[in-house]
């Protein structure tokens, strides 16, 4: 990954060789620092105005980074609202006499049980596993029929569609023809993950963003910009769900 040095500071970032006039650069805690540029533009030139952006990079980094720490992690208590596909489902958490935590959605709620002995620590770490192992299972199947509707629209088919961790990216398209989404994504509108996911999908005809792939996705998706704001403005609230660790269970 290419890095631009600014006093004592590494800016790593991705680039992207477009067709365009301009130079524009984008920082987002998902993605990181992107530099679009045009395709010809002479590396000395792209090295000085870099610099010359540094010291906003790196405000817009330090910026980004305290909206981070104000994320409201998930409690995992009765009460409490979990997402899926844009909505909000209330949690209700049960004791039991039984030795694991078990998640699962009926009649428009959340239910959780977990053992009686367990500390509210426990608790989150291992309802948050399961929420994870959910989100998952159920977000597979949502995300493969909204897929089924782009392919045929876009005319292509991806090798697989897999949704996993990516602290980065929303998704990925390899060369090979692999997708991988974020699962975080279905917690958003389904409006967001179509967006995603004819991303992705436009990428099995055209690796860059130049403009026969905008075009694409414009084509079959009228409206994504809307859906690409609404991700950008909301998608650090996706990351309610951070992964802690359950230290005191592993001494």
């Amino acid at each position: 990954m290419p890095i631009i040095k600014y006093g004592s500071t590494e800016i790593y970032y991705s680039m992207y060789s477009e067709v365009r006039n301009d130079l524009k650069i984008t920082v987002n805690l998902i993605n990181g620092v992107e530099v679009h540029a045009p395709a010809d533009i002479d590396e000395k030139i792209l090295s000085q105005l870099l610099y010359k952006k540094a010291p906003w990079i790196v405000q817009k980094i330090e910026e980004l980074n305290e909206v981070k720490h104000t994320i409201q992690p998930i409690e995992f208590v009765s009460g409490e609202k979990l997402p899926y596909l844009g909505r909000n489902y209330r949690l209700k958490v049960y004791r039991e006499n039984i030795k694991d935590a078990s998640i699962q959605f009926h009649q428009g709620r959340f239910i959780a049980k977990v053992p009686n002995d367990w500390s509210q620590k426990e608790v989150q770490y291992h309802l948050e596993q399961e929420m994870i192992s959910w989100y998952k299972v159920h977000g597979t199947k949502k995300v493969i029929e909204r897929a089924n509707i782009y392919q045929e629209m876009i005319n292509v088919v991806p090798r697989s569609l897999t949704l996993k961790s990516q602290l980065k990216r929303w998704g990925t398209c390899t060369q090979n023809g692999d997708i991988y989404l974020n699962w975080r994504l279905v917690m958003a509108p389904v409006g967001v993950i179509d967006y995603v996911l004819v991303h992705e999908l436009a990428h099995l005809i055209e690796l860059e963003h130049n403009e026969k792939f905008w075009r694409i996705v414009r084509h079959t998706l009228p409206h994504y910009k809307a859906s690409k704001e609404w991700l950008r403005v909301h998608g650090m609230e996706l990351h309610s769900l951070q992964n802690r660790q359950l230290h005191d269970t592993q001494k």
